[in-house]
């Protein structure tokens, strides 16, 4: 599977870590302690995210179906 940009909305909470969420990919919602950390599990939640589509023949969201 090659590798493909997703946009990302990143927030650093008041306890000090770094959320990121996605308006592309539903359900894409990833949390660490550092950017990078962070942005490493986002990475790993939507391989799985669009691994499901897949597995499950669910059609990808609009936004993603060129991927």
């Amino acid at each position: 599977m090659s590798e493909k940009l997703l946009k990302l909305k990143i927030e650093r909470l008041p306890e000090g870590f770094f959320l990121a969420t996605s308006d592309v990919l539903p359900g894409l919602i990833a949390q660490g302690r550092t950017l990078n950390e962070t942005l490493e599990i986002a990475r790993d939640v939507a391989r799985k995210l669009l691994e499901s589509y897949r597995e499950h023949g669910d059609s990808l969201p609009q936004s993603l179906s060129n991927i």
